[in-house]
């Protein structure tokens, strides 16, 4: 993460939606992972890279749901107790 700039890749974000949301798509990535508009076309790329590697599996425009890879990791007997609340982003002001 990039914490200067509150920003984790994009990637990051979207294994974590597709685990604990089910679905993913490049505009609920961009608000996960903090990015500055304009980066669409990056998320886009990122979205169809992970589906090549089956990772997510697509099932519509700019849609996708976790794919054989994600399915097959055997991490769903996980703690997400800790998980952050609405993406690790969104840091309490200490100040």
């Amino acid at each position: 993460m990039c914490r200067e700039m509150r920003r984790e890749p994009a990637w990051v974000s979207a294994i974590r939606l597709a685990l604990l949301e089910g679905c993913v798509d490049v505009d609920s990535v961009i608000e996960e992972a903090n990015l500055i508009p304009g980066r669409e076309r990056t998320v886009r790329d990122v979205l169809s890279t992970m589906a090549e590697r089956d990772l997510l599996e697509p099932v519509g425009d700019d849609a996708y749901v976790p794919g054989p890879v994600l399915l097959d990791s055997d991490r769903f007997d996980l703690d997400f107790d800790r998980a952050s609340d609405g993406g690790a982003h969104r840091w309490k002001s200490t100040g």
